[in-house]
């Protein structure tokens, strides 16, 4: 695959393929004057001091657009934390050139762009050789060494590129070659439209692979001394649509609530959940690494209880939010270790209304809240009182107390709701039939 510089290299080939064409086909000598060949946009190709129009070629590449038939091919992936590369795949690319010939003299530009059409007619493929012998000529042309631009390129890797370099003609029609060399403000001069196809770029970033397959299953020993015998239990198939392996189903939560709070029993529920080495694994973003809960041994095939911690530490390393939940375990007869799919739990912070505040001056009521678990500044948080909602003061630390001001908050007794990351503080009783606010969520402002 090629690196980001394959684009220039591209079009410092296809340049230098065009102006040893014209070396070799004495064009110097068929027009009385020196031809150059130019890589620019074609605005800058006529003098803009209104000098003579030299005769050259110019290539001008004017568009990029993707390849139809690498572009599905897969895109770049990370693994489930984000951090970690599994593959780099390639950026497929078409570039879209337009070759344009200029001269003062009648007729040079017609003889110049024939000379160009025959050779890239001629040469529908840039083979590696080209390739690596104009990106990287040796000895140096004209004995000096390189522009660092052009010195770069030859580390471009575009010999090395597992598909090669198409050169096509493309047929452009007068509206889609007026509207061209209008937007490029110069003057239309013979022109010829072509493709190179296709530039594959890709990262060289590490990436993190999958040991290959040794077996599919167990191997069955029908007669341990005897290798010939040995043979791969192979796929299981299981009449039915529930997997033969640990899956979470669902998550219920105490008292019929939409979140958990911490010290409270949640029970994982699913199929296929006893085995050995159980281990319940939380994952939320703010934090750099899983918390794990070992659990031992579990019996129950449908489900097991989880009791979150509510300890000083669990409320600083346990945020409220969305938390992934997941449980490893080894089944009965395995020795590897299984991990069921993830379940969003949200973790719903816990309002100390005795311990909370709210007082009232010229601009208006600032009520000071407490609550667990403690608040991280990267959190997104919000305050209901009494339907009207506000903003936590600004803060750099992780607290378990906020300031939240309100410019209008009538007097009276406000139902409090607090929201961080999207999991909201328990406002209701679920138990009763109907529903029924929690009165123990009340701060009184006067």
């Amino acid at each position: 695959m090629s690196s980001a510089l394959a684009i220039a290299g591209v079009t410092a080939v296809l340049r230098d393929l065009l102006n040893d064409g014209l070396i070799n086909n004495d064009a110097t000598g068929t027009l009385g004057a020196t031809v150059s060949v130019t890589a620019g946009p074609p605005d800058r190709v006529i003098p803009a001091n209104g000098g003579t129009e030299s005769s050259q070629l110019n290539l001008f590449m004017y568009h990029v657009t993707p390849n139809s038939g690498w572009r599905n091919e897969r895109f770049p992936s990370l693994d489930a934390s984000g951090n970690q590369r599994l593959s780099n795949a390639p950026l497929a690319l078409n570039l879209h050139y337009l070759l344009s010939a200029h001269g003062s003299v009648d007729l040079h530009g017609e003889i110049l762009l024939g000379y160009a059409m025959q050779l890239l007619h001629e040469t529908p493929i840039l083979s590696r050789k080209a390739i690596r012998k104009a990106l990287d000529p040796s000895p140096p042309v004209g004995g000096t060494a390189l522009p660092p631009a052009l010195k770069a390129l030859a580390d471009s890797g575009l010999e090395n590129q597992i598909e090669l370099i198409k050169i096509t003609p493309e047929y452009l029609n007068t509206e889609e070659m007026s509207k061209l060399w209008t937007a490029t403000q110069s003057h239309l001069r013979p022109t010829a439209a072509y493709m190179a196809s296709v530039v594959l770029i890709e990262s060289s970033k590490p990436v993190r692979s999958s040991l290959p397959v040794l077996s599919r299953g167990p191997v069955i020993k029908p007669d341990p001394l005897n290798v010939d015998t040995w043979y791969e239990s192979g796929i299981t198939a299981v009449a039915g649509l529930v997997s033969s392996y640990p899956i979470l189903a669902g998550i219920e939560l105490p008292q019929k609530q939409i979140a958990a709070r911490l010290g409270e029993a949640i029970r994982l529920k699913g199929y296929n959940l006893s085995g050995t080495n159980l281990v319940v694994r939380f994952a939320h973003p703010s934090l750099t690494a899983p918390i794990d809960i070992a659990f031992g041994t579990n019996a129950n095939e449908e489900n097991f209880s989880v009791i979150l911690p509510n300890t000083a530490q669990a409320n600083i390393d346990w945020p409220a939010g969305i938390w992934e939940v997941t449980a490893l375990l080894q089944r009965p007869g395995e020795t590897e270790t299984r991990s069921t799919n993830s379940l969003a739990l949200f973790l719903a912070p816990r309002i100390e209304v005795a311990s909370s505040t709210a007082t009232r001056d010229a601009t208006g009521v600032t009520i000071n809240l407490v609550f667990a678990p403690q608040a991280r500044p990267d959190q997104r948080i919000s305050l209901n009182a009494g339907g009207y909602e506000a903003s936590p003061e600004k803060f750099t630390v992780s607290t378990a107390s906020l300031q939240f001001k309100y410019a209008q908050l009538p007097a009276g007794n406000h139902l409090l709701r607090l929201r961080v990351d999207g999991a909201d503080s328990l406002l209701v009783i679920r138990l009763t039939a109907p529903p029924q606010f929690d009165n123990t969520q009340v701060l009184t402002v006067l």
